[in-house]
């Protein structure tokens, strides 16, 4: 190896590696949420409302909606093997192309043909309160960032460790303390890793290096012509996680470089009460119609652009701040995934293998407390990236010094060979080490990443990214209605549906209360974070 692993890696990898601890490493848990447009047969966005089979997109645990009622979200039960969650989506996928007809889900990150801005039509919940409440905050991020952004699809990838794991380390390494902020300032350390090595993920995986040209609404921006419809950067990986997609200026600064838990909640707590400018101009009424929860920089918590958030399951009607100041840090939400068009899943188990050994490095590897200039350094390293990542010669910055990209990749890679062989070696199979090896082919060979793929693939149809995806999308079309669910998989998912439906109607016949009230009620509750205000 080029540079030797840490010690503190070294330890934590020989102590799971024991055959007391080892077994710990098959209990964590995994999950994905896949989001993905309704389209018609011409590519163009589907504008009619939420297939009732699917059930309801309020209450179904596994098929609900993002922003628009036209972008389906899957979300896979959370398994002890990235392996499993997979087969789950699969399965979710084959049913839902029972219920779509002559539609078809739309196989990019970035959107499919539009249609104005006040055609989009906005995700609907039904007529309680809750239900009410999640369409107002998406008629506030209309008015705020535009529906076209709002369509934009990508991969969430949820990681958890055993608990146990964490009680192990902290007993290991003589760590005083609650065993709740252990694991909690444990997971942040993590983040803090992340966020310095996550530019790694955006070479590797970014799969939008095109948009169709409308996208942009006549926007300002520096892209390339590669045709009439198509826009591109010759060298980005992903257009998505650009300033051309999920970001916003008053989100600038919001949430600074942090070190504990008790700062990231600080962060978001204070930004769902500083008012802005801006949105207190718009109201949060118009004709006594609500069109945002409030004025502040954030409505909720969940507004904030974040590439991976810190995560606890939360309760009915309770907000993402209350659930990690009353029960601490459960997971990690990575939210930086392209969705990879050439996978009829948006991502495959490879790519998964790779993130489970990249996230389990990212918690084991020594995390030292970060700073506004490393933040600031973290921050370039990414934006470069996703627009430059494969243009010969780059350099990214490193404690203040020039890096080759390429170089700091393969440095990363051999110091997460031992983490993935650990994996490999729990399992008794060797789809980690496969999988490094397919990424180091990647950084030396970068015609092999999946943005310069899709470059590739654009060229083939006439340089449109619109003929390309609405061809890629008719193909794995295809390939869901070869295989259509099984009997015992349809009554499984027309059961949910039907139950999610009825819990809906449940909910809207036995609410009380005005709807007023219960949104005062809600913003209230965001004064109340006595344990999160620094």
């Amino acid at each position: 190896m080029n540079k030797p692993i840490s010690d503190l890696l070294h330890r934590r990898l020989s102590l799971l590696d024991s055959a007391a601890y080892r077994p710990l490493l098959a209990q964590g848990l995994r999950g994905i949420e896949r989001e993905t447009l309704r389209v018609n047969a011409d590519g163009h966005l589907n504008l009619t409302p939420h297939p009732p089979a699917l059930g309801s997109a309020l209450t179904h645990p596994q098929i609900t909606t993002d922003y628009s009622e036209s972008l389906l979200e899957f979300i896979t039960p959370a398994e002890p093997d990235i392996a499993i969650a997979l087969d789950k989506l699969d399965a979710i996928h084959r049913f839902a192309y029972t219920e779509l007809g002559d539609q078809m889900l739309w196989s990019q990150s970035m959107p499919c043909h539009l249609p104005s801005e006040q055609e989009i039509p906005i995700a609907w919940y039904g007529t309680s309160h809750i239900g009410m409440i999640k369409h107002v905050y998406r008629r506030g991020l209309a008015l705020r960032y535009g529906k076209s952004m709002q369509c934009i699809a990508g991969i969430h990838y949820n990681y958890s460790l055993s608990e146990n794991i964490w009680h192990a380390l902290q007993a290991a390494e003589n760590t005083v303390g609650d065993a709740k902020h252990y694991q909690s300032e444990s997971y942040v350390a993590l983040i803090r890793n992340f966020h310095r090595y996550s530019w790694l993920l955006m070479y590797l995986f970014g799969a939008s290096p095109a948009l169709s040209t409308e996208f942009l609404r006549g926007r300002a921006h520096q892209l390339e012509t590669m045709s009439a419809d198509t826009l591109y950067l010759p060298y980005a990986t992903s257009l998505r996680m650009s300033d051309l997609g999920y970001q916003n200026n008053a989100q600038d600064g919001l949430v600074p470089p942090y070190n504990t838990l008790l700062e990231y909640m600080s962060s978001l707590s204070r930004a769902v009460r500083q008012t802005y400018p801006p949105y207190e101009e718009i109201g949060t009424q118009r004709n006594g119609d609500w069109v945002q929860i409030n004025t502040s920089v954030l409505q909720i918590e969940n507004e904030f652009y974040a590439t991976i958030r810190p995560k606890r399951v939360i309760r009915t009607g309770e907000r993402p701040v209350e659930a990690l100041c009353a029960r601490g840090v459960q997971y990690i939400e990575v939210r930086c995934m392209d969705v990879d068009p050439f996978e009829p899943l948006g991502i495959n188990l490879e790519t998964s293998r790779f993130l489970d050994a990249f996230l389990l490095f990212c918690a084991m590897e020594e995390s030292p407390l970060t700073n506004d200039v490393e933040g600031h350094e973290n921050v370039n390293n990414f934006a470069l990236t996703v627009k430059q990542g494969r243009k010969p010669g780059l350099n990214l910055q490193r404690a203040g010094k020039d890096i080759n990209l390429q170089a700091w990749g393969l440095e990363l890679l051999e110091k997460i060979v031992p983490v993935a062989a650990l994996l490999d070696a729990q399992r008794g199979d060797n789809e980690h080490a496969c999988s490094m090896a397919t990424q180091k082919e990647k950084l030396q060979h970068p015609e092999l990443t999946p943005s310069a793929r899709v470059l590739d693939a654009i060229r083939a149809n006439d340089g449109s990214f619109s003929a390309f995806a609405l061809k890629q999308s008719i193909a794995l079309a295809e390939q869901f209605r070869a295989r259509p669910p099984n009997s015992e998989e349809c009554a499984y998912f027309q059961t949910l549906a039907k139950t999610s439906l009825n819990e809906q109607d449940e909910m809207e016949r036995t609410q009380t209360g005005d709807f007023d009230q219960f949104i005062a009620d809600y913003r209230s509750r965001t004064s109340s974070q006595i344990c999160c205000d620094s």
